[in-house]
């Protein structure tokens, strides 16, 4: 009945308003149903007026267990991870770890050496003088080897995620660099040092640089530099700039060159591009016959490359150890190298901007600035004002 009594209402309203073609509106009222949920809801077990009888966590490793577990149970209802393995199968696949694998030792031997150096630390005078008197210096080398041995892997990992290393080298998969790579370009100090991710020019990283890493006697490895960034035709090809396969117990220069060292040749306008140091620790000697390139090799048809490629093939006798890369963006030296020493023309890469838009000019300029016509005016050198 009110629902018929409005709109008679409106009707009559715009009848006696004397309005043609007016518009009016019917509302309609529909009844609707709650429905159960198909399945219990999030928390509904939880009293909310009595929240101290909760279980409390022992410790952060219980609370993560049962988060995990919580996070993997399946729900009925939808949720963000079902859209994205919806349209991603792969989306949240488990990574597998291709690295060595790491022995860790007891907890408890751990403890007790640290307690023992704390004892012995405490027991030293000269040492409770220097630090009294804020005159104690530590040995950055003892705390760089340290970081190596304890939280550096991950850390190096955590890097090489976030700068997509394993991403683009080897989809699927990641390792723990447990091995240590030492690359320096240049003179012996730290200027020309590649870390992990750090910025270095071609024209500094011109020459083949000194590598080192810690081996044991009888021990073979292969290095491998690659950029996958590089590639002028493909977008997931690469180009591998040096390739050393079964060198013995860390003597690079004493292991075969499978393809000579080419300098970073990124091109004019494609920004910064990564460079990838990969150590392979080998379990014997491989024959590298379908991996040798011709020397000199100056050819970029010959030097592309796929690193999940190169490691599929010889995966049963090797496994990645040691990481290190850098960044690298255009300089004067990369033209030399791609007249000179690859003999083709420098590819450009340019950002053609559109032309200055202007609205259309109109013979009475209200509140506009006093150099108005300048944005109109015939001519190749433009005098735009401030406007």
């Amino acid at each position: 009945m009110a629902l018929r009594m409005v709109r008679t209402v409106a009707l009559r309203a715009a009848a006696d308003l004397g309005v043609n073609n007016a518009r009016t509106f019917t509302t309609t009222a529909f009844l609707c149903r709650w429905t159960p949920p198909l399945g219990p809801m999030p928390n509904e077990d939880i009293d909310l007026e009595n929240l101290e009888s909760l279980d409390k966590y022992r410790s952060y490793t219980h609370y993560l267990k049962q988060a995990e577990e919580a996070k993997n149970k399946p729900v009925w209802w939808n949720t963000y991870r079902k859209h994205l393995e919806s349209q991603d199968p792969e989306h949240g696949a488990e990574r597998v770890n291709i690295g060595l694998p790491h022995c860790r030792s007891s907890r408890i031997k751990e403890a007790r050496e640290r307690k023992q150096v704390m004892k012995e630390n405490k027991k030293d005078v000269e040492l409770e003088r220097a630090s009294r008197l804020r005159t104690f210096k530590i040995r950055l080398d003892r705390v760089q080897e340290t970081w190596e041995k304890t939280r550096g892997p991950l850390q190096i990992k955590t890097l090489a995620d976030h700068y997509g290393i394993f991403r683009d080298l080897f989809p699927m998969a990641y390792f723990l660099p447990r091995v240590s790579l030492r690359v320096s370009y240049g003179k012996e100090d730290n200027s020309g040092q590649v870390h992990y991710g750090n910025r270095l020019t071609p024209t500094e990283a011109a020459s083949a640089p000194r590598v080192s890493f810690e081996a044991e006697e009888g021990s073979l490895w292969t290095l491998l530099l690659t950029c996958p960034d590089e590639h002028l035709l493909d977008n997931e090809g690469e180009y591998v700039h040096w390739l050393v396969g079964n060198i013995p117990a860390g003597a690079v220069q004493s292991g075969d060159e499978l393809c000579h060292y080419l300098a970073p040749f990124p091109a004019k306008g494609t920004g910064f591009h990564r460079y990838v140091y990969v150590l392979l620790k080998q379990e014997g000697p491989i024959n590298f016959q379908e991996d040798v390139r011709r020397s000199p090799c100056h050819s970029l048809a010959n030097r592309t490359f796929k690193t999940v490629d190169f490691y599929r093939r010889h995966q049963d006798h090797m496994t990645p150890a040691g990481l290190a890369f850098f960044q690298c963006q255009w300089d004067e030296s990369v033209t030399d190298t791609f007249h000179n020493t690859l003999n083709m023309k420098e590819p450009v890469f340019e950002f053609i901007r559109p032309p200055v838009y202007h609205p259309p000019q109109v013979k009475f300029p209200h509140r506009q600035p006093l150099r108005y016509l300048d944005r109109y005016r015939d001519g190749k050198e433009h005098t735009y004002g401030i406007y």
